[in-house]
C-alpha cells in the first residue's frame, strides 16, 4: 500500500484564476490571457474529502507511476552521491550514452529533459513560429496542445477512430502550410492503444515533424526508435516515470536526427537535468533486470485489472498496452464514482472530454491494490 497521505487541507483543488493588475495587463502577452492551466492529479490529502483506507494507507492509481517505486540502488547511489555542490554535465555525456546503450541507438541522436515534458517543450520552441499549428491524435495526452499554445501555436484535433485508431487519412486532410508537427502517443495516453508501424510512416512521409511518445514503451515492447536512422523528420519519446519508478526526479529523453538534438543542445538550460536525477537514471540502467521484473507484475496486473473491470456491469474496459484500462462509465457519473472512491482511500482518475465522455482511467498496481479497488467498485454497483 502507499504511505498515510499528508494531513487534510480545507482548500480546494487549484484552479489558477487570472488575477488582473496594472502591470500583467501591460505585459502578458494576449494570446495566452485565456490560457487555462493544465489540470494534473490532486495529491492525496489535498482536498477536505480525502481518506484513507484501513491501515492508513491509500490506493493511488490516478498518475500512472510504478507503484514498486525505483530501483533499490538508486537510493543508495543518492545518498552516497558527494558531489551535489557542483554543476552537472552540461552536454549529459554519461548519461547519453547509457541511453544510447539502452535504446539501441547513437548517442549523438539522444538528448535527456527534465520529463519527455522538457523535451516536448523544447521541440515545439524550436519549430513553432506565431500562429504555426501542430496536429494532435484525441483523446491522447494534454502536454502536446497545452505547450503549443504556450509557445505561441494552434493545436489541430484530429479524432481517433472508434478503436482509438490513428486515422492516417484524416490527419493528412488536416495538415496546413503552417502544420509544423504531428504528435502520436503509442501507447496512447489515456486509451493505451497502440499506433500501426506503418500509420507512423505513412505520417513520415508528410514531411511534418512526427513526435511518436513512448512514454509507456516498456509495458508494450513494441518501438519505432530504429526509424530514427532513416527519417530526418522523426523524433521519439521517453522517460523513466512510468517503468523506472522516478517520477519525482523528472528524467525522460528524445531520441532524434542528430541535427535536432545539436540544436536542442542550443536553446535547453545548460544544466536542466539535475545531478541527483542524472545519477538515478544511470542507476537504473544498471539495474534492467530488476525494473523489468517490476514491470513484468504491472503487465500481469494490468490484465487481471482488465478482465475484473469486464465483470463490472456499469463499465466497458478497453484493451491496454500501457500500464493502466481506461473504462467507459455507463448509467452513472465517472465523476462521483471517482470522488466516491477518493473518499475511501482509492485514488483514480476520470475523464470527461467530448471524446471521452464518462470515463475513468485506474493504473496498474499491486494485487492487493486491484482487490481494494474492484471491491469498492462492486460495492458502489450494489
Amino acid at each position: 500500500m502507499s504511505p498515510r497521505p499528508p494531513a487534510q487541507r480545507d482548500e480546494p483543488a487549484v484552479k489558477h484564476p487570472r488575477r488582473s493588475s496594472p502591470a500583467i495587463d501591460r505585459l502578458e502577452r494576449r494570446d495566452l490571457r485565456e490560457l487555462k492551466p493544465y489540470e494534473p492529479i490532486m495529491l492525496p490529502g489535498t482536498l477536505p474529502q480525502d481518506a484513507a483506507i484501513d491501515g492508513g494507507a491509500v490506493v493511488k492509481l490516478d498518475g500512472n507511476e510504478n507503484v514498486y517505486g525505483c530501483s533499490p540502488r538508486v537510493a543508495a547511489a543518492l545518498r552516497s552521491y558527494d558531489q551535489y555542490h557542483i554543476y552537472p554535465d552540461p552536454e549529459q555525456r554519461d548519461l547519453r550514452q547509457a541511453l544510447a546503450d539502452y535504446a539501441n541507438v547513437d548517442a549523438a541522436s539522444v538528448l535527456a529533459g527534465a520529463g519527455s515534458d522538457e523535451v516536448i517543450d523544447l521541440l515545439l520552441r524550436l519549430v513553432l513560429e506565431p500562429g504555426d499549428s501542430i496536429i494532435t491524435c484525441v483523446p491522447t495526452f494534454g502536454m502536446y496542445a497545452f505547450n503549443t499554445q504556450v509557445c505561441g501555436g494552434r493545436a489541430i484535433e484530429v479524432p481517433r477512430d472508434e478503436r482509438y485508431q490513428i486515422d492516417v487519412r484524416r490527419v493528412a486532410e488536416a495538415i496546413e502550410p503552417a502544420t509544423k508537427v504531428i504528435f502520436v502517443a503509442s501507447p496512447n495516453n489515456p486509451t493505451g492503444t497502440l499506433t500501426d508501424r506503418r500509420a507512423v510512416e505513412e505520417l513520415l512521409d508528410t514531411g511534418r515533424l512526427v513526435v511518436v511518445d513512448e512514454a509507456y514503451y516498456e509495458f508494450s515492447g513494441l518501438t519505432v526508435a530504429d526509424l530514427v536512422s532513416r527519417f530526418d523528420n522523426l523524433v521519439v519519446l521517453r522517460t523513466f516515470s512510468k517503468w523506472a519508478g522516478l517520477a519525482g526526479l523528472r528524467i525522460g529523453y528524445g531520441i532524434m536526427p542528430p541535427a535536432f538534438r545539436e540544436r536542442l543542445m542550443v536553446i535547453k538550460p545548460p544544466y536542466n537535468i539535475s545531478a541527483a536525477a542524472q545519477v538515478a537514471a544511470l542507476e537504473s540502467l544498471d539495474d534492467i533486470e530488476y525494473l523489468m521484473s517490476t514491470v513484468r507484475a504491472l503487465v500481469t496486473e494490468r490484465d487481471r485489472l482488465y478482465h475484473m473491470l469486464q465483470q463490472i456491469g456499469f463499465l466497458e474496459p478497453v484493451p491496454s498496452q500501457a500500464n493502466f484500462v481506461l473504462s467507459h462509465v455507463s448509467g452513472r457519473e465517472a465523476v462521483t464514482l471517482q470522488r466516491e472512491l477518493r473518499k475511501r482511500g482509492i485514488y483514480i482518475r476520470h475523464f470527461d472530454t467530448p471524446l471521452l465522455k464518462n470515463s475513468i482511467r485506474i493504473s496498474a498496481g499491486k494485487p492487493e491494490h486491484t482487490d481494494a479497488v474492484i471491491d469498492a467498485l462492486k460495492t458502489w454497483e450494489g
